[in-house]
């Protein structure tokens, strides 16, 4: 398990990012790289990382289901994922 302090981090940079999504967008647009630089740093959404919904591993995440592949691999194998189940040949 993460930190509960890394998962608020995370949740409060996806705040920012969408805060300024918008005005961010506007400045690109004008080519007015200096009113970018003014913005918060946290509001750049390259700072974003994912992160598992359950546990808050920050990798081996998958994008699909939104957990780390530990999870995943634990919940397929109960049966708690639809659609998914382990293979054999």
């Amino acid at each position: 398990m993460a930190k509960e302090s890394m998962k608020a981090r995370e949740v409060k940079r996806a705040k920012l990012v969408d805060k300024y999504a918008a005005k961010r967008a506007e400045l690109k647009a004008k080519g007015d790289y200096e009113g970018l630089q003014k913005l918060p740093k946290n509001a750049s959404p390259v700072r974003l990382h994912n992160r598992c919904k359950l546990t808050g591993r920050p990798k081996g995440y998958m994008r699909q289901f939104g957990i780390s592949r530990i999870n995943f691999r634990e919940m397929a194998a109960s049966g708690l994922i639809p659609g998914v189940k382990k293979a054999s040949w």
